[in-house]
């Protein structure tokens, strides 16, 4: 089993989900974050459990407390990851970004696609690859995953049109699945052929994997997008609290 399919114990999935909604700008600096009692109701956990989420995201400078008051998102919150474009929730794209749709189709899925999202060796997965971009020309081609057999309950997926509020938003009002958490992690690879041509690369060139998988509150992955960035971009800025 990879890293990635690992259960987090639950007062990491409560501080990682908080943490997202900093990230997303949910929650600006200054604003008060759920308390103790409101998490432990929230997610159905024991008042320590929902202490110890809390905790962590103090111990990273993101919030901090409020001596007879609550917790709050710290003035200049250390320890997260700034998009120069974030995407938005259950988007990989911004709304205002110029977005072509390469393919919509049901395929064999990739051995680490099925791997990502459970399923069984060779099986059938739902892919939606775009290629975005801006005034200066192509920025990144996103690709979203999902299990093929989606295909019935969210036919839009296959259509080659733009879903509005994006994919993870069309997918929880077709099922009753709920994205309880997410998870990223970067790598650099060189680009394949298909990728230096739609990014207009030299041979050889490296680009950056942003992978993100979505779970659901039992961690399995109803999404995963994959973002390759060309290089000489920046396209992360990290800060750290003076206290971490």
């Amino acid at each position: 089993m990879s890293e990635i399919d690992e259960v987090l114990p639950k007062y990491l999935q409560i501080s990682g989900y908080i943490r997202d909604r900093i990230e997303r700008g949910e929650l600006a600096p200054g604003a008060e974050v759920p308390s103790e009692r409101e998490l432990a109701a929230q997610w159905k956990v024991a008042r320590p459990t929902a202490a110890k989420a809390l905790n962590t995201l103090r111990q990273q400078g993101i919030v901090e407390s409020r001596r007879g008051s609550g917790t709050y998102v710290a003035d200049r919150p250390g320890g997260l990851v700034l998009r120069e474009q974030p995407p938005q929730y259950g988007s990989a794209y911004a709304e205002s970004a110029a977005m072509t749709l390469l393919e919509a189709a049901v395929v064999a899925g990739p051995g680490h696609v099925v791997e990502v999202l459970g399923l069984p060796k060779g099986s059938a997965v739902i892919m939606r690859k775009r290629l975005t971009g801006n005034g200066s020309g192509a920025t990144e081609i996103a690709t979203s995953w999902f299990a093929g057999d989606l295909a019935e309950a969210a036919p839009l997926l296959l259509r080659a049109d733009r879903l509005s509020g994006g994919t993870l938003r069309y997918l929880e009002s077709v099922t009753d699945r709920r994205v309880s958490y997410l998870r990223d992690r970067v790598s650099a690879r060189l680009a394949t052929a298909e990728e230096r041509r739609h990014l207009g690369l030299a041979r050889p060139a490296a680009v950056l994997v942003y992978q993100l998988t979505l779970h659901t509150a039992d961690a399995a992955v109803l999404q995963l997008d994959e973002i390759i960035h060309p290089p000489e971009k920046w396209m992360f800025q990290q800060e750290y609290s003076s206290r971490s």
